[in-house]
């Protein structure tokens, strides 16, 4: 294992050949980058799963739980992302504290988050999409939507083992993933003016739905809040923790934020603003959506593509609001997806400038400022995943990859304060000690609720991820080829 290094060292490193990424975003554009890549899948999405199979009404203390976790883990992705404003999140944060292999397991995580989320996201998307095709084309009075065959992943897994559908691929899925590769393609200024767009309809659309949702509530939803245990898992507190480790992946869009450092105007100042202003406005939303969800409709009903579809269909009086509701859900699921994508490749971009993959994936457009190669890369694999998968497994695998690298981050940034004690800091984590090992107690906590169920899965994830650091990362990286 290599030895940690400085943030000194670090920095000139992570930002070599970033001279082409375009310093052109602001506080207000990342902020809407958090909040685009945080609402979405946790609201239209997950929320039926979590509550219908884990943990019922009590799906908000699942939110609440989640969010405390990820509130301690943006505190320490604060101070990182004020010090060190380059390209790579959590992935440079490691590489300059705990050094090279330990950053690359933290960045083969991060692929794993990234690209897996864009990917399960995309599955929901293509449900509320198929969803409004149905719509409309009972509106017209002919069948339009897509059949089966063609929306649905070919495989499943059941009991931990793999099973084939019927079907042949989620089609929407892939599509919607290729357009919005095209506009990462194209720029970070067009893609975050789409973003912002978006999350303004979405946040309309949400707030309308909380508004009159709220008049239909019974309260006899609420009851059991918390149900009794089946198994493992299955409601009662077990639920409720299990719940919090897959609404865990709907919080991943402050790390989204981090990855844009590199192109932030003031990052010092702006990438905590963006972090922890996202954070805070999402985690309220969340709250309060699963509580009116819950109090709509029987939990057991949500476990759907679309549970707020689902919940709204319960009510005649409502119909309209379906209506909007899956337009609004079909933007906002689009635009995590979208900021998904413009993460990723940034990551890839740090990885490949350290010499840890293939320097082409470093490579930076010379008219777009984009790195344009592990966006394509990307956006091609991820389609593949959307194409083939289910949500739920995908689900999972991201939050756990996700809580891997966020428990790195908190306990970077305690080392970082031993280490480097008079290095300066646009922003310091309050009361280190506490949120740093607190954040990463309870992200490894919740990592292990996940990890219980597919630790095969997560195993043979990071083996690969071994295989390929010694058989091409070790011999070709920057780093270790200077130190000769």
């Amino acid at each position: 294992m290599s030895q940690a290094i400085s943030v000194d060292d670090a920095a000139p490193v992570a930002e070599q050949g970033e001279g082409q990424l375009r310093r052109v975003l602001t506080a207000r554009h990342l902020v809407m980058l958090g909040v685009g890549a945080v609402i979405g899948a946790g609201i239209f999405v997950v929320t039926g799963q979590a509550a219908a199979v884990h943990a019922g009404p009590a799906l908000v203390i699942s939110f609440v739980i989640a969010g405390i976790a990820c509130a301690l883990a943006a505190l320490c992705y604060a101070e990182f992302a004020a010090m060190l404003p380059v390209s790579g999140s959590a992935y440079s944060y490691a590489y300059a504290t705990l050094g090279e292999y330990t950053a690359w397991f933290v960045g083969w995580n991060l692929v794993l988050e990234y690209l897996f989320a864009a990917s399960a996201v995309a599955a929901g998307w293509s449900g509320y999409f198929n969803d409004a095709l149905r719509m409309l084309g009972r509106s017209l009075g002919v069948s339009l939507q897509f059949p089966g065959v063609l929306a649905e992943a070919p495989i499943d897994i059941v009991g931990g083992q793999f099973h084939m559908t019927g079907a042949v691929v989620n089609l929407p899925a892939v599509i919607i993933i290729g357009l919005l590769s095209s506009l990462c393609y194209r720029g970070i200024t067009r893609s975050a003016f789409a973003n912002a767009v978006i999350v303004a309809l979405k946040v309309t659309v949400i707030a309308l739905f909380v508004v009159f949702a709220a008049k239909a509530i019974n309260i006899a939803n609420w009851h059991p809040f918390i149900p009794p245990s089946e198994s493992a898992g299955h409601f009662g507190w077990g639920g409720v923790f299990r719940g919090a480790t897959i609404v865990f992946m709907s919080y991943i869009g402050f790390d989204a934020v981090s990855t844009a450092a590199g192109e932030a105007r003031n990052p010092q100042r702006d990438m905590p603003i963006g972090i922890l202003g996202s954070l805070a406005i999402c985690t309220v939303l969340y709250i309060v959506v699963s509580l009116v969800l819950t109090g709509i409709a029987p939990f057991r009903l949500l476990n759907t593509a679309e549970p707020v579809a689902t919940a709204l269909s319960l009510h005649p009086s409502l119909a309209w609001l379906e209506d909007i509701v899956v337009v609004g859900a079909i933007c906002g699921l689009a635009s995590v997806i979208l900021v998904l994508l413009l993460g990723l490749p940034r990551v890839l971009l740090a990885m490949a400038k350290d010499g840890l993959l293939p320097r082409r994936l470093g490579h930076v457009h010379v008219r777009f400022g984009t790195p344009s190669t592990g966006t394509a890369a990307v956006g091609v694999v991820a389609a593949a995943i959307a194409a083939l998968f289910p949500i739920g497994m995908l689900s999972e695998l991201v939050s756990m990859g996700t809580l891997l690298a966020f428990a790195t981050v908190c306990i970077g940034v305690l080392v970082l304060r031993y280490t480097k004690p008079s290095l300066e800091r646009g922003f310091r984590v309050p009361c280190v000690w506490v949120t740093s090992v607190g954040g990463a107690a309870a992200c490894l906590y919740l990592f292990w609720q996940a990890f219980e169920s597919h630790w095969q899965l997560m195993i043979a994830w990071a083996a690969i991820g071994q295989a390929i650091y010694f058989a091409y990362g070790y011999r070709h990286s920057v780093r270790r080829r200077l130190a000769q």
